[in-house]
């Protein structure tokens, strides 16, 4: 995907020197930077949603989809 960003220029200024360093463009640093940025949040919404249906629904443990059945049947 592609996206404009508006980057400070002493952001610039230190990514052009890291670039250098580096030996990649500025695309792929951005890239890693935001991979970097994004890891600690990968995984953790579908760790915090396991058992919603056990514990915050039915207020017992009941099967997920017995709970479904149920809820679908009152329509």
């Amino acid at each position: 995907m592609r996206t404009l960003v508006d980057i400070p220029a002493e952001d610039l200024d230190l990514m052009h020197d890291i670039v250098g360093r580096l030996g990649i463009s500025r695309a792929e640093l951005v890239r890693r930077a935001i991979t970097s940025y994004l890891a600690p949040y990968r995984g953790q919404m579908t760790h915090e949603a396991f058992g919603l249906w056990t514990s915050s629904h039915s207020g017992e443990s009941e099967d997920g989809v017995a709970y479904q059945e149920r809820m679908r049947s009152e329509w």
